[in-house]
């Protein structure tokens, strides 16, 4: 929990009273939010303590307009702190994987191959199913229903960047799945 910033006397700037109003009640639905958002964050709690330092800093800043609402100012801040951790750790490593159209099962195909491919089907499920929820929605509507970057990003409510990036984050965990299990592309 974060604590309360000091007293401000200034007319301009924020008071004690407008953070415990304004900004304090709406921490918990933060993090919570932060979490669902952002499941890979290691320390939501310094997150959302940076954000209110920031919004606190920003609403004190004479050459800016007003906070209007410390909520989505309080929010916005927070989800661009959020991409910007992220950006710093990341680290993408790019592997092809092979097309899962490949591993569709074709009519009259000898009972070996059919068994082979229903392996290899309840392998890829088991994969995906292990995936982050939002990574998992990403790539099963990219890989298995075809929908477009756009089309994925106007369902979810996110960004075409966040959707590429979800997509190369999931073939990579599923890669590391198959690795894990022995299977290695020859």
């Amino acid at each position: 929990m974060s604590s309360p910033p000091p007293d401000n006397d200034s007319t301009t700037g924020p008071s004690r009273r407008w953070y415990l109003e304004e900004v304090r009640p709406h921490e918990p639905a933060l993090r919570a939010w932060l979490r669902a958002r952002f499941p890979w964050l290691t320390d939501v709690d310094d997150l959302v303590q940076e954000s209110v330092a920031r919004l606190w800093r920003r609403s004190t800043r004479s050459n800016l307009p007003p906070v209007r609402s410390a909520k989505a100012t309080l929010y916005s801040i927070a989800r661009n702190a959020a991409v910007d951790q992220a950006r710093r750790h990341a680290v993408v490593s790019i592997e092809p994987v092979a097309d899962l159209a490949s591993l569709a099962v074709l009519d009259g195909a000898d009972t070996v191959e059919a068994v082979s491919t229903r392996q290899e089907l309840e392998l890829l499920a088991g994969a995906i199913r292990q995936l982050p929820t939002r990574c998992r929605q990403v790539l099963t509507l990219t890989k298995v229903y075809g929908l477009s970057e756009r089309e994925v990003a106007e369902r979810l409510g996110i960004s075409e960047h966040t959707v590429r990036t979800q997509v190369v984050r999931g073939l990579e965990k599923c890669t590391d799945y198959f690795r894990s299990r022995g299977i290695t592309r020859p």
